[in-house]
């Protein structure tokens, strides 16, 4: 594929704004719902930890502006839905939350600045680096997976983020495509963002369905049942009176 830096910045752009507002819609799905139940804590904790490493990575790699302040602003609003899952979730107060999640993202910050500085001179460093955010981007899906598995459904996760984060890792990857000589590290947590989220969707689509399958059956099922009872006090309460009626007609005058 042909250098092209014009479509390394527009792909790398669009990657950039997809991971800017994909969190958005899930924020904003537990504050209208109140709840962050079916969505893991671990998962967006790890998510926001994730975040300078691959920051450190694409400051010191000087991959184009975007990428670089994308996983800034990822960092930043996954610890927002950090402190909703502690609010909504565990029960803590509004004030108690926000300074947890404000402490995660000073001590992120100050990790990746010290990182910055201690491997911008060593190759092995940037390497590691660059593995270590990938690995805990990954691990960040298992807690997620788990409680997907217990709930039996997809419950509480926003398919709309997970499908705009799923985009951005897309263009991000077509962004690295155009720089000419592509980035190995960062084209695989792209990717692996990407597979990630398609399997959340597609369990989505094939378990949320069954799972709406069996509600309904079991309504049908329970509805059923109070029109069998209904039916059989009905039939109770015309034998009633039907007894009676021939014990009044039968008595003697």
């Amino acid at each position: 594929m042909p250098v092209n830096h014009v479509a390394e910045m527009v792909f790398g752009t669009i990657g950039a704004i997809c991971w800017t507002f994909q969190l958005v819609p899930q924020i904003w799905k537990s504050w209208r719902e109140h709840s962050t139940h079916g969505l893991s804590q671990w998962l967006v904790l790890i998510w926001g930890f994730s975040g300078p490493f691959f920051g450190t990575y694409t400051v010191v790699q000087n991959l184009n502006i975007p990428l670089i302040i994308q996983p800034h602003l990822f960092t930043f609003l996954a610890f927002i839905s950090w402190g909703q899952c502690l609010h909504y979730g565990k029960g803590r107060s509004k004030l108690s939350a926000t300074i947890f999640a404000l402490t995660a993202i000073i001590i992120a910050g100050a990790v990746e600045v010290g990182m910055v500085y201690a491997i911008r001179h060593s190759d092995i460093g940037i390497l590691l680096v660059g593995i270590a955010s990938s690995i805990i981007l990954t691990i960040g899906f298992i807690p997620q997976y788990w409680v997907i598995y217990k709930c039996g459904e997809v419950v509480g996760i926003s398919c709309l983020f997970m499908l705009i984060d799923m985009s951005g890792g897309i263009f991000s990857d077509l962004s690295l495509v155009f720089k000419g000589q592509t980035d190995v590290l960062a084209a695989l947590a792209y990717t692996l963002v990407v597979v990630m989220d398609g399997s959340i969707l597609i369990l989505a689509l094939l378990l949320n369905t069954r799972a709406a399958q069996r509600r309904k059956q079991k309504a049908g099922d329970e509805g059923l049942e109070e029109n069998k009872y209904a039916r059989s006090g009905d039939s109770s309460h015309v034998s009633s009176e039907d007894k009676s009626k021939v014990k009044t007609e039968t008595e003697p005058i």
